[in-house]
């Protein structure tokens, strides 16, 4: 069971493919991220259209695996990819946004990784993963819009394979979060 659910919701077509992808990548008796690949599960996966007819598949995970799923990220990435040709795969963690009144859900304080802003920064994070995040710039243009510039670990070993991803990246980041 690679694949939870809420209550009674049904996996899409694409979401199955997913958990069947990551049940034979666990199976695999050449793969070297089978043992991590125990507990690990998704809740959900999305097919996003990226840039001019590019396709990337977004695969939610719960928060409780992301240690894991953190540690082998980029094989798990690579070896996804391998069994969806010429489709970008990104991993994200299902985090929780509390809204300013979190005192009507019975909780005395709302911790700071549940703001709206850490929610947003981690998941920016999650999608440029495994590559790191050096730097970032808000630019303010004359007419109130906002430019978000991200800039990504210079020394990481992929780097020609970052390059042709970083539409992705502001793709998905921008459906995902409105920014």
């Amino acid at each position: 069971k690679k694949i939870v659910k809420e209550k009674g919701a049904v996996p899409t077509a694409i979401e199955e493919e997913v958990a069947k992808a990551l049940f034979d990548i666990e199976v695999s008796p050449s793969s070297d991220i089978k043992a991590d690949m125990k507990d690990v599960y998704i809740t959900g996966a999305k097919e996003m259209e990226v840039g001019k007819g590019g396709v990337a598949i977004v695969v939610h995970m719960p928060f409780r695996v992301w240690k894991t799923v953190k540690k082998i990220q980029g094989r798990l990435i690579r070896e996804l990819e391998k069994k969806f040709s010429r489709k970008h795969i990104i991993l994200v963690a299902n985090r929780t946004i509390l809204d300013k009144n979190f005192k009507r859900k019975g909780l005395k304080v709302r911790p700071r990784s549940r703001t709206l802003t850490a929610v947003h920064e981690a998941i920016l994070e999650d999608v440029c993963g495994p590559t790191e995040i050096v730097g970032k710039r808000t630019r303010i243009s004359v007419d109130g819009t906002k430019l978000l510039k991200v800039y990504l670990d210079p020394k990481d070993k992929e780097k020609e394979n970052i390059e042709s991803r970083l539409n992705t990246y502001a793709a998905v980041y921008k459906k995902l979060t409105n920014k």
